[in-house]
């Protein structure tokens, strides 16, 4: 058999073109390896960008085009410029340059030294009569540092079921959960999943990292008894009857073993939210849903219309009449008229979300946490939903972004998502990006950023072609930051970087030196550069959130007992025999164990420790992440509970239960929030870190 012939690298002219545009020919899966991107990747990746460049006379031409445009221009789309240094894009202006600034709080000047925060906008004339417009964005140097060190709690929130949410935690259940945390436990946060909205489907996807909309969350995460509206409802027949399929629904998951159903929550909150929209708005909440109307705008409008169509049409926009494809069609306009009062549903239903979240913020700060709520967003959204068909002219047509092959993963990744244009998001001054974190920060003390190495580059995959002939396409990561920056440092927020896994070299030194809080996850921290050993305390970086675990890995008790691997095993995931994995493993446990026994942090007389319990263990794992200089600890929920299973085990559609497991015991038994607040365990667990805790502890 014939081996296949390696794909055609990028010839030298290909090679100029595609840097000019930001396309990589080449990557590195390890500092000792380059790997060479197809001629097919690059070409279609700045077909992508809306470059020709299918044969060697159309790639002579862009290139030609593109030289020349950068010569004529005296500024980038976008310029940057940090309070606290000139900017190198101003400084390079030929001598004599005017400036004229129109700054974002309605100033005029003819300098852009003192400038004030924000995105402004900037001419330039060059003596030889050149004119050239930009976004200048000026941003503070650095984000927000965390006061001191805190120490919170990590939980998917559809997991965490109380005895009165409607069968998958609820926004009722966080703010109880961080007044408790707050004022019990001496929490400072409290992290979440994503809570954007989601895709409709026969199922939906229970992922939240693959949402419809990043901008507006989703309404299933409602506590509907806490709707000012709902106790008016005067149909008393149907809301009783509401509520007990709701209990049922609740029951089936706390008392009888069942997954999370989401759809089946979602079906009892549409019914009762459609009740409560019947409902006449008081002089006060009329106004203040007019206020919310205004600020949100056109993005809400394209969201509640495309809730509105994918009702009538389903919830791929690449499947609706033609007409229906382009949210500014007259056809478009049309629907939206027609379906004016489910245009204002959905827009409902957004405005009573936001303020159940605001609420939710409100009562952390007031339970004493300098933080509050941690909210998650993810790295892109799903091709078919919302923010794809509203913002079709920042997503790049025909590519998903992923991850390329590595030491974990041969294949490589597709993540399903579009990337966004780095063309068009500097020309618009990042515009999308900016609205997005606006409106995430309204809500939250801090923001953790899923691979937030995507603000630098993104791998490209071609449609219809595999992880493996894909390439990476830049950002103006200057430019990414210094919105995340300018944002964050408006809402006083903190910003955390998931910066796990394969990271370029410089990365995580330009997101400290902006203020970014890194991610270190325990059993990741060795030693790489040495022996490969664990890595001690005092090595640890301390710009970071510190963890045993992630919703994506082990939880520490699975880890501890060895029973991550038999979960593989079960499902056909292990690549190796099952003994030398189980050998791998328990060598690696082990590992950990003797450094943690050899600090005296496992309890027991002597240097060795007691290793015998998998709950001494787990405080032993957070005793150690205390001993590290981490500004933020956290604390996975399900670790205090003994919790066996991860939410999310990568590699896995439906022979795992992604994102459908309630919080359960060692056994699998789900438990509630009020069995949590009373466990024991939970307790002794806290009782590690309580001294770190933002409220001081009480």
């Amino acid at each position: 058999m014939t081996a296949p012939r390696p794909a055609a690298a990028p010839d030298e002219a290909l090679t100029r073109l595609a840097a000019l545009h930001g396309v990589a020919v080449s990557y590195q899966p390890s500092p000792d390896r380059t790997v060479t991107a197809s001629a097919t990747a690059v070409t279609r990746a700045l077909a992508a960008l809306g470059v020709d460049a299918g044969t060697p006379r159309a790639v002579r031409a862009a290139l030609a085009a593109r030289e020349r445009e950068l010569s004529e221009r005296l500024l980038p789309p976008t310029v940057v410029c940090w309070s606290d240094s000139p900017s190198d894009a101003l400084t390079a202006l030929p001598g004599g340059t005017r400036l004229l600034v129109e700054t974002e709080q309605g100033e005029t000047r003819a300098s852009a030294e003192g400038l004030p925060p924000g995105v402004h906008r900037l001419t330039v004339t060059a003596p030889d009569g050149r004119t050239d417009d930009a976004r200048l964005i000026v941003a503070p140097p650095r984000l927000p540092t965390p006061t001191g060190r805190s120490y919170g709690l990590l939980v998917q929130l559809y997991s965490l079921l109380s005895r009165r949410s409607w069968g998958m935690g609820d926004l009722g259940d966080l703010t109880e959960l961080a007044t408790w945390a707050g004022r019990a436990l001496g929490a400072g946060f409290v992290q979440v999943n994503p809570l954007h909205a989601a895709v409709p489907g026969t199922p939906t996807d229970p992922s939240p990292y693959r949402p419809s909309s990043r901008r507006f969350p989703d309404p299933v995460h409602l506590r509907v008894e806490d709707v000012p509206e709902f106790p008016y409802v005067d149909e008393p027949g149907r809301v009783r009857a509401l509520l007990e399929r709701a209990g049922r629904l609740r029951e089936t998951v706390l008392d009888k073993g069942a997954l999370i159903d989401r759809d089946a929550v979602w079906r009892l909150k549409q019914e009762a939210l459609e009740m409560v929209a019947r409902v006449p708005l008081g002089p006060g909440r009329r106004a203040a849903y007019c206020d919310f109307l205004a600020q949100e705008g056109e993005a809400l409008e394209d969201h509640a219309t495309w809730c509105a169509l994918a009702e009538v049409h389903g919830s791929d926009w690449h499947r609706w009449p033609e007409g229906l494809r382009d949210p500014r069609s007259a056809d478009t306009a049309r629907a939206r008229a027609a379906l004016m009062d489910r245009v204002d549903f959905w827009s409902r239903l957004a405005w009573l979300t936001e303020d159940q979240l605001t609420a939710a913020q409100r009562a952390a700060r007031e339970a004493g946490m300098p933080l509050g709520i941690v909210h998650d967003l993810a790295v892109g959204v799903h091709p078919g939903g919302a923010d794809a068909w509203a913002q079709q002219e920042y997503f790049a047509a025909g590519m998903s972004v992923g991850a390329p092959p590595d030491a974990f993963n041969a294949r490589g990744q597709d993540w399903g998502l579009p990337p966004w244009r780095p063309d068009r998001l500097a020309a618009s001054g990042y515009a999308p990006f900016r609205h997005l974190l606006r409106t995430l920060f309204r809500h939250a003390g801090a923001l953790r950023i899923d691979h937030v190495m995507g603000l630098f580059r993104l791998w490209w995959i071609p449609e219809g072609e595999p992880p493996t002939e894909g390439t990476y396409v830049r950002h103006d990561a200057e430019a990414m930051l210094a919105v995340l920056v300018l944002e964050a440092s408006r809402a006083g927020a903190v910003v955390i970087g998931e910066d796990l896994g394969t990271v370029e070299p410089g990365v995580r030194e330009a997101l400290r030196e902006r203020g970014v809080l890194g991610t270190s996850v325990l059993w990741f921290e060795r030693d790489w550069d040495g022996d490969g050993r664990p890595l001690p305390p005092d090595r640890w970086r301390a710009d970071c959130l510190a963890t045993a675990t992630t919703h994506d890995l082990p939880s520490t008790a699975a880890r501890l007992t060895g029973e991550h691997v038999e979960l593989r095993d079960r499902l056909g995931l292990l690549t190796r025999p099952l003994e030398e994995e189980r050998a791998e493993a328990a060598a690696d446990t082990a590992e950990w164990l003797e450094l943690l026994a050899r600090l005296g942090l496992l309890p027991g007389t002597g240097g060795g420790g007691d290793t015998s319990s998998e709950e001494a263990g787990i405080q032993a794992v957070h005793r150690f992440l205390l001993r590290t200089p981490a500004r933020m600890i956290g604390v996975w929920l399900p670790d205090g509970t003994g919790d066996r299973r991860p939410q999310n085990l990568p590699g896995t559609w439906d022979q795992y239960p992604n994102w459908r497991l309630p919080i359960a015991d060692a056994q699998g038994r789900p438990v509630t929030l009020e069995e949590l607040a009373a466990s024991p365990r939970v307790r002794a667990l806290i009782d590690v870190l309580r001294d770190l805790g933002g409220a001081g502890g009480r």
